[in-house]
């Protein structure tokens, strides 16, 4: 069997790992290492100013004591598989929440898959979309998705070249869903910062949640990830390490 590597930015006991894990080991040998606790919106960072340690909670699935998505994805590959041995695939996911526009810059779940590509190892980043305010998420489509794909992908090949990850978002509430190939984007923002006291009159900063609010970047034909959400599809949207602005390289060689 083909051999997937797991992880996520939730933390080892999120539902949606779990449920991901169960749904791929249908189909293939299953590694995970995740975060023992939940590092939502760390983004591509690694963990350079302490020691980390694997805890192993099952067989062939380990919790990184402290580790971001990107340092279970690192570590893994350079401890648990040796001799230039390498996963079939990585899966990041099921995040709980969206990953879309340039919140994938903040995005644990899609660092984990960055730091896959890096590795020279194809990875996809998987996220349901969710209303924060109800506590049950059905992960059904997204399962169902994601084993679909990746069965696609095991029996003949990874969609994309070298440095380039698949990133997936699940609508909301629906059994059913089409898949549209989507581009990421363009991502309002706005202060949602709150500031409270605690019983000792402490100020504390909590940041909140943005509401999903996008609109087409100029220039571009086709649907945006945010678009396909809306009209109740599967968003699958390739994403490029290469951060380079090159329309922008020659207006600045003009401007210095």
């Amino acid at each position: 069997m083909k051999t997937i590597l797991v992880t996520n930015d939730d933390g080892y006991e999120s539902k949606g790992l779990l449920e991901l894990v169960k749904s791929l080991r249908e189909i293939a040998n299953v590694i995970v290492v995740a975060p023992a606790n939940e590092k939502s919106a760390c983004g591509h960072s690694l963990t350079l100013t302490r020691p980390l340690r694997f805890v192993s909670v099952d067989d062939d699935f380990y919790k990184l004591d402290d580790g971001t998505p990107s340092d279970c994805i690192y570590l893994a590959l350079n401890s648990l598989f040796k001799d230039g041995d390498r996963p079939d695939l990585i899966v990041s996911g099921i995040n709980r929440g969206s990953n879309m526009g340039e919140d994938i810059t903040y995005s644990g779940t899609c660092a984990g898959a960055m730091e896959g590509v890096l590795h020279d190892v194809p990875s996809i980043a998987i996220s349901q979309v969710v209303d924060f305010s109800e506590p049950y998420v059905d992960y059904t489509l997204a399962c169902k998705t994601i084993k679909n794909l990746v069965t696609k992908i095991l029996n003949s090949e990874f969609p994309l070249p070298e440095r380039e990850f698949l990133n997936i978002n699940i609508p909301m509430n629906l059994k059913e869903a089409p898949l549209e190939v989507t581009y990421a984007g363009y991502r309002f923002y706005g202060n949602e910062a709150q500031i409270h006291r605690n019983p000792r009159g402490e100020e504390h900063i909590w940041l909140g949640l943005h509401p999903l609010s996008f609109k087409k970047r100029d220039g571009v034909d086709g649907l945006c990830d945010y678009d396909a959400i809306e009209k109740g599809s599967v968003s699958i949207t390739p994403i490029m390490l290469d951060l380079s602005a090159y329309k922008s390289i020659d207006k600045l060689k003009r401007w210095l």
